[in-house]
């Protein structure tokens, strides 16, 4: 019977291993079976995990009785733990699934995870959107609450709006006012929105449109739209009838060689009858200031003809042919209305001379473009180019040549007459005192240009408003004169009177020198008000404009200079002169150092001129050095033997200046003729 039991048990324990291994087939179906569970939202809709089909007979367990089964599952599976509230927070949960079987009802610990993980989308049951929205835990609320909104019936009216939300009777009419309200409010604010981005859009399109226009004009970006541009396009030609000679003052010899292009313009008749042919292009060459461009408008306005005008600049650009091309449209429109007149400024920017250049290897383009037009295979008949240019050495010789620039016109710097012309033209033009001499101030002006005279006598209408009277006077163009030679006035330095005492005694040396020396200029001023870099000043005024200076004329020049020195050394002796004299000694040297070397007015080296004193053997050197020595020299004794004879007359005319600080002309004589002035 014992064996019996034995076998029974072993007949028993046998399929255990079998059994094991079934239950855990089971429970990783199971497994399986939930996590696709856990993909879907609604577990009754989705088909049923069925109950795996497993007969006791197949695991060899047909023999064992329904209890000892359930004891031995028993003791195989632990047994559902009581869940019990945590005091830690814990990191793990429990979850509790429910199915339809007994081997998918099981106690699973699924870890509770502090973010959110990607999942796939929900499927759409039957319950539509509502219960998505409840399934899912991770759709936000707001948008849980438009998913759940059940759409109402569509009111068309306040009081539909009224029944609807039941608003008691007692509040309608404030609940109407404030609908009202609300709505107003509402349409204004959208109203404001719309007129914004209006505007915004408008702003922008405007941007855009600048932007565009920037872009063309980029030298960089569009090639295109910068060469259709400037002279490309018709050229304008402007008409000139208000310029006449008449405007013109200070330069007559070039009028009168620019009457004949308007004899011409005017009458072309005159001059094809005997076969002449007048000069193409006249070339007016001058330095800066002098009238060019008011010549050339002058003739289109005597001619009465179109005027057309371009700066040499404007024929050079960074892109090959752009030069050219003007070149062309300038002399086609010029062409199409002739007779007429180009005038080009600034020549020698556009007609330099050409040189071959491996950084600029079509920068010969644009002047052989002019060459060709100005004259070449065909003919340019009625169009009269005029060109002005400070530098005439640096045109090319092709350009003035016979046929093309055949007629060169000086226009240089006016002479006193000229001067006096100019002041008197532009002195017209605002109110002056009656007794303004014109000619006194261009007699002090040698070497001004037009421009610097129209200049002057605005300095002086400019100080006589600032000092606010009624007209301009002669002290007020003496002071835009001065200013202009000499620097503005330096009021606020503060000179101590020893210097202020010498200043005077070295201004007055000049003074006295200049006046009792036979061959010097006379004096137009003296001052010790300091300008620019100079403490005082002595101006001389030649009675005309000197073409030519004798050997009398530039030792008094040398003698005036050497009195400065002399009157510091006669008055405060050799141990306290000044570097005041410096520039006077430069003057004087100047002076000598050409007279010896190229005028010819020295008896030991002879009429020779020796250009550069450098390359001359050291003998001749050590003569030109020796000879000048003795003209300085002897200057400076003629200064003081001056100074020793009147002595009285300079300490009067330092005790002058040091009293009135500026003195004139008459006011000299007068003080130096014992005579007292009133002021």
């Amino acid at each position: 019977r014992g064996t019996a039991k034995w076998l029974s048990c072993v007949q028993m324990l046998l399929p255990l291993s079998q059994l094991i291994n079934a239950l855990h087939t089971l429970k990783n179906s199971a497994t399986a079976s939930i996590q696709t569970l856990n993909r879907d939202l609604i577990s009754e809709h989705n088909s049923h995990l069925r109950e795996p089909h497993v007969s006791l007979r197949d695991l060899g367990l047909s023999e064992i009785r329904a209890s000892q089964l359930d004891e031995l599952v028993s003791r195989l599976l632990p047994a559902p733990r009581p869940i019990e509230p945590l005091a830690v927070p814990s990191v793990w949960r429990t979850s509790h699934i429910s199915s339809d079987s007994f081997f998918h009802n099981k106690h699973v610990w699924v870890q509770s995870r502090g973010f959110k993980t990607l999942r796939s989308k929900p499927r759409r049951t039957e319950s539509g959107l509502a219960g998505s929205a409840k399934s899912d835990p991770y759709t936000p609320s707001f948008i849980k609450g438009l998913l759940q909104k059940e759409k109402g019936p569509e009111v068309q009216s306040l009081d539909q709006i009224v029944k609807q939300t039941n608003v008691p009777d007692n509040q309608q009419e404030a609940f109407r006012t404030g609908f009202s309200e609300g709505f107003m409010r509402s349409q204004a604010y959208t109203q404001r929105t719309q007129d914004f981005l209006r505007r915004t859009r408008l702003l922008l399109l405007v941007l855009l449109l600048i932007g565009i226009f920037a872009l063309s004009r980029s030298p960089f970006l569009s090639v295109r739209f910068r060469t259709t541009s400037g002279l490309d396009l018709a050229v304008d030609p402007v008409q000139m009838k208000n310029v006449t000679f008449d405007h013109v003052k200070g330069v007559e010899e070039a009028k009168n060689e620019l009457q004949d292009v308007v004899e011409f313009l005017k009458n072309p008749e005159k001059f094809t009858v005997l076969g002449g042919k007048l000069p193409k292009g006249i070339l007016l060459v001058g330095p800066p200031g002098t009238g060019k461009t008011l010549l050339a408008r002058a003739v289109a306005g005597e001619a009465e003809v179109p005027f057309y005008y371009a700066s040499g600049s404007e024929f050079d650009e960074m892109f090959v042919g752009i030069g050219a091309s003007r070149i062309r449209n300038l002399f086609r429109e010029a062409k199409a209305n002739a007779p007429c007149v180009i005038f080009i400024d600034e020549l020698d920017s556009v007609g330099g001379k050409r040189i071959e250049s491996p950084m600029h290897p079509y920068s010969r383009q644009t002047i052989n473009q002019l060459l060709a037009e100005m004259d070449g295979f065909k003919p340019n008949e009625g169009v009269i180019v005029i060109g002005a240019t400070n530098f005439a050495e640096a045109l090319d010789n092709a350009l003035i040549r016979p046929g093309r620039f055949d007629m060169q016109v000086t226009v240089p710097h006016p002479d006193v007459k000229g001067r006096t012309e100019i002041l008197n033209w532009y002195l017209s033009k605002i109110k002056v005192d009656p007794a303004v001499d014109a000619e006194i101030i261009a007699r002090g002006t040698v070497g001004f240009s037009g421009a610097e005279l129209e200049n002057l006598v605005n300095q002086a209408a400019l100080k006589a408003a600032v000092d606010e009277k009624e007209m301009v006077t002669m002290k007020d163009l003496e002071f835009a004169k001065d200013k202009i030679l000499m620097g503005p006035e330096r009021r606020s330095v503060e000179i101590d009177k020893k210097n202020k005492t010498i200043t005077a005694y070295h201004e007055s040396g000049h003074a006295i020198v200049a006046y009792f020396t036979k061959d010097a200029m006379p004096i137009n001023k003296a001052t010790i008000m300091p300008r620019g870099p100079t403490l005082g000043h002595v101006s001389l005024l030649p009675e005309n404009d000197r073409w030519s200076e004798t050997r009398a004329q530039l030792l008094a020049q040398m003698d005036v200079s050497m009195g400065g020195r002399v009157a510091e050394e006669l008055i405060f002796g050799d141990e306290y002169i000044t570097t005041g004299a410096s520039s006077d000694f430069d003057g004087a040297t100047k002076i000598a150092k050409m007279m010896v070397t190229r005028f010819g007015m020295s008896d030991k080296l002879g009429v020779m001129t020796y250009s550069d004193v450098s390359k001359q053997s050291p003998e001749t050197q050590a003569a030109i050095e020796q000879e000048v020595r003795v003209l300085l020299k002897d200057s400076y004794d003629r200064a003081k033997s001056i100074l020793k004879k009147y002595s009285e007359e300079h300490k009067k005319l330092a005790d002058a200046l040091l009293r009135y600080e500026t003195l004139d002309a008459k006011e000299i004589q007068m003080v130096l003729e014992g005579k007292s002035l009133e002021h």
